[in-house]
């Protein structure tokens, strides 16, 4: 069987805030059970992506949030250049911590925004992707 990345999984501060920044970037995400503080989406693609509040901290005792940076980014395509334009400047506008504003950079058109527990979200133009692409 070929290894397949199935699942992203983001240990959050705080669920609802969580909720509302990628609902708000566009993915469709359910209201939590409230006997499990836990979200999880699947794409088009086939992956997960799961928030969940409290696992980390319950199964590894040695576990701290991270400080001082980030070590991940988590890349959305959201459609053409003015699509990574107007989805920067909502977030932004929404009061989420914008990283870099849109820009041409040596790979597909981009921008990043933190989401409420400072991952790294990379937002970027999908026409890099296409064989039609930039």
């Amino acid at each position: 069987m070929e290894l397949q990345l199935s699942m992203v999984v983001l240990e959050v501060g705080d669920l609802e805030a969580s909720i509302r920044f990628y609902r708000r970037l566009g993915l469709d995400l359910p209201d939590p059970d409230p006997k499990r503080p836990m979200v999880i989406h699947r794409m088009g693609s086939g992956v997960s992506l799961l928030l969940m509040k409290g696992f980390a901290p319950a199964y590894d005792p040695a576990w701290t949030p991270p400080s001082g940076g980030y070590s991940q980014m988590l890349e959305f395509y959201v459609g053409e250049d003015a699509a990574v334009d107007s989805t920067f400047d909502d977030l932004v506008a929404a009061g989420y911590h914008g990283r870099m504003a849109p820009a041409q950079t040596v790979g597909p058109y981009a921008a990043m925004v933190d989401d409420p527990d400072g991952n790294v979200i990379l937002l970027t133009s999908d026409e890099a992707g296409s064989s039609e692409g930039s």
